[in-house]
């Protein structure tokens, strides 16, 4: 075996979803996040269009996401639909973060490949900043607000028309016991064909 198998496992069924408000204080690095993302590159890609493209905020960063979310939020959202507690967790949850990363596919210029392979793709790179955020014990959170989807976010983070923000990465140490969790036996989601 050229890798051990029963840590691998391990790391992959300890991965969870650690929320904002469960964060520390503590800082991450700026050392970690990079191999956070050079972690997230090494996703399958059709075509090796790597379509994944990663905006980082840290520091006085964080405040803008907040703040264009918040606002984004009220200028989408009719005035009658508007929820107070969701656009407070909007604007709190980046501040909250030691880092926030916008996750975007970047849609090929020729269209060549499916653009839902290409989402699948930015996925995959996201479940590996999942699993190198376990494997440092930091904890991870990837939220999509409907917002996310907008041609405001697009212009925010610069993306082309046909590009997609696929989810907010919200990163942070966490100041809980780390969750437990369990899946179903395999036996319930899965038939074995052999003939």
């Amino acid at each position: 075996m050229r890798f051990n198998l029963s840590e691998i496992s391990e790391l992959i069924k300890n991965r969870r979803t650690i929320y904002p408000e469960q964060f520390s204080q503590r800082k991450v690095h700026k050392e970690q996040i990079e191999l956070i993302l050079n972690n997230a590159q090494w996703a399958p890609t059709h075509g090796n269009t790597q379509p994944w493209r990663f905006h980082v905020f840290m520091e006085e960063g964080l405040q803008t996401l907040s703040s264009f979310l918040g606002k984004t939020y009220q200028d989408l959202t009719a005035k009658e639909d508007q929820n107070d507690s969701k656009l407070a967790k909007l604007i709190r949850r980046p501040l909250l973060s030691s880092t926030v990363i916008a996750v975007s596919m970047k849609r090929q210029d020729s269209e060549k490949i499916l653009e839902l392979e290409e989402i699948e793709a930015v996925a995959c790179a996201i479940q590996n900043m999942y699993l190198t955020c376990t494997a440092y014990g930091l904890g991870g959170f990837w939220a999509t607000p409907k917002l996310i989807y907008s041609e405001k976010m697009n212009e925010f983070l610069g993306l082309g028309s046909k590009d997609k923000c696929l989810g907010l990465f919200y990163i942070g140490y966490p100041e809980i016991d780390w969750p437990e969790s369990h899946r179903k036996p395999l036996e319930y989601n899965t038939q074995w064909i052999s003939k």
